[in-house]
């Protein structure tokens, strides 16, 4: 019964306390912004381009969390 109760703890994963962010490279929050302005002026389908740039929005700011918030590596 020893046995099961080790294998048991040895495969549950350990869950993190905190949320932490992860760092995005540079060329995320690049193409976030080029996608975003070529969105803007060359889709002329209003439901694609609304959809289009609220994904270019939400890369934008996943690229800004990540900027402030991740931690530096030494």
């Amino acid at each position: 019964m020893a046995k099961k109760k080790a294998r048991r703890n040895s495969s549950m994963k350990k869950v993190p306390e905190k949320w932490h962010a992860v760092p995005l490279k540079g060329s995320f929050m690049v193409l976030s912004m080029i996608g975003f302005l070529i969105t803007a002026y060359l889709i002329h389908e209003p439901d694609y381009k609304f959809a289009f740039m609220i994904v270019f929005i939400a890369m934008f700011i996943a690229s800004m969390v990540s900027m402030t918030k991740a931690p530096t590596s030494e």
